[in-house]
């Protein structure tokens, strides 16, 4: 079995395989005509079930023939222009290639005895990004799995920072269409149920900063303290951006953590033509950054990011094995002792890649493209009769309902809006995703993807109508 261990003696067998995998996933790539097959469970699920895992192929070709019917046939593919569903991009070839590299050489970024380079590669992109942020001189991050894992650890540095040892007086301030990751959080910190308060955002989908400065007033009436404030830079249904200098003003006036959950919007950080949009984040004491939904990166690429890198040191914890206190006297950067995590990925090297190749002007281009796209479909939805359109973006989410000329039943509008979105699923055409604006079910395109047209656009819109009208037709056969 030693002949499958990645050494000098295995090299060209280690070329072989990945050459072969590369070239499937390449076929794969280059045949997909939808984004998805429209596989059911039940259909699935048996062929996966009735593989015997104590039984080996022991041909990668075996293998990979199998992982053909098993996974690469049915794969939901993000790379096709009608796959206009949740927050996962395509990705970039340098950042794959990136991919391929850290999982052959497999170092772990929690010390620097584990990783050298990649200690420093990745400590030299944390100093881009908050440059690029303007957090200042004393900034500083780490790389995590994902926004929520950057939530988290933002708002333990936060709760730490906060002026009490009485958890139960701690409050988080957020708009009510922030991301879940902010009430899991305050669950996991040990906060209680009512730690979070919610702020009614206004038409654009926006925290309203005279809510919340109302908020913080009674807070501090009421003896609690104000943890944080979560101010949202692209809210994954809406794509909106909270107004980031005045919650700024009402943080420094309440004596308040301000973090900032760019994990959608980052992808500004790069644009040519709308980085304005993230004015006031440069404020904050943490930042939420996903280099995998608006970088174009793989799964997982994210960071969170301080003002001021001592506020780290509550994520510090010192092992003799591992990262003893004597490192830190002796400069040994440990990245181990700034996060959550301890055995991390060098996910890092991805986006190096990808600067290195393509610059972050490319990356901007790309994302620039993406959410001059949204503001097509905006138009193509707010001119068509068919459909009730949200909000104008900010980024590049639309949020809109099929609203049928002759049913006026909302409970009867829902179902049919809930009906086409499984349809057009099972059809495998398009993948499209929902979610509920109040009590009322609607459809979201999340646009991520370059290469995605208004035609595109158009074309499933069409899609949808038509399976919702197929649904109403039937329920008025049925009724009748």
């Amino acid at each position: 079995m030693r002949s499958h261990l990645l050494n000098d003696t295995t090299a060209e067998q280690y070329r072989r395989s990945v050459t072969a995998g590369v070239e499937r996933v390449a076929g794969k790539l280059a045949t997909t005509e939808r984004p998805f097959t429209g596989v059911t469970v039940d259909a699935l699920a048996p062929a996966i079930d009735a593989i015997d895992l104590d039984q080996p192929l022991h041909d990668t070709a075996a293998v990979l023939d199998e992982l053909e019917d098993v996974y690469l046939r049915d794969a939901i593919y993000f790379h096709h222009p009608r796959y206009l569903a949740h927050l996962n991009c395509p990705v970039v070839i340098p950042a794959v290639l990136g991919e391929a590299v850290l999982s052959a050489v497999n170092s772990s970024l929690d010390t620097w005895d584990q990783s050298a380079g990649g200690t420093l590669i990745e400590r030299k992109l944390i100093d881009w990004t908050t440059e690029r942020i303007g957090l200042g001189p004393a900034a500083d991050g780490v790389f995590t799995s994902g926004g929520t894992q950057s939530n988290l650890q933002a708002l333990l540095l936060a709760r730490e920072e906060a002026k009490t040892d009485t958890l139960a007086e701690l409050r988080i301030f957020a708009s009510e269409v922030s991301h879940f990751s902010v009430k899991k959080s305050a669950k996991l910190l040990g906060l209680g149920q009512d730690s979070v308060v919610s702020i009614p955002v206004d038409h654009d989908k926006r925290l309203q900063t005279v809510a919340l400065a109302r908020e913080l007033e009674r807070c501090k009436e009421d003896g609690l303290v104000p943890m944080a404030v979560v101010a949202t830079a692209g809210t994954t249904d809406f794509g909106s951006i909270d107004p980031l200098p005045e919650i700024a003003e009402l943080c420094e006036q309440f004596g308040t953590w301000m973090h900032v959950d760019a994990a959608y919007g980052c992808g500004l950080l790069a644009s040519l033509k709308h980085r304005d949009r993230l004015n006031g984040i440069e404020r904050a004491d943490s930042v939420t950054v996903d280099y995998h939904k608006s970088f174009f990166q793989p799964v997982s690429s994210s960071a969170v990011l301080v003002r001021d890198a001592a506020t780290l040191r509550h994520a510090t914890y010192h092992a003799e094995y591992l990262n003893p206190r004597r490192m830190v006297e002796e400069r040994i950067p440990n990245q181990v002792d700034k996060s959550l995590q301890t055995t991390r990925r060098f996910d890092a090297l991805k986006l190096w890649m990808t600067l290195r190749t393509m610059g972050a002007d490319g990356i901007g281009q790309l994302f620039d493209e993406v959410c001059e796209l949204a503001q097509e479909g905006w138009q193509l939805l707010a001119a068509d009769p068919r459909f009730d359109v949200v909000v104008r973006p900010s980024l590049s989410t639309l949020v809109f309902r099929y609203i049928p000329a002759s049913v006026t039943d909302p409970a009867e509008i829902d179902r049919a809006n809930l009906y086409a979105r499984k349809a057009l699923f099972a059809s495998g055409d398009a993948i499209v995703a929902g979610t509920k604006v109040g009590a009322r079910h609607y459809l979201k395109f999340t646009l991520l993807n370059p290469e995605t047209q208004a035609s595109d656009i158009a074309a499933v819109l069409d899609l949808i109508a038509g399976h919702a009208e197929q649904y109403l037709g039937e329920s008025l056969d049925r009724a009748s």
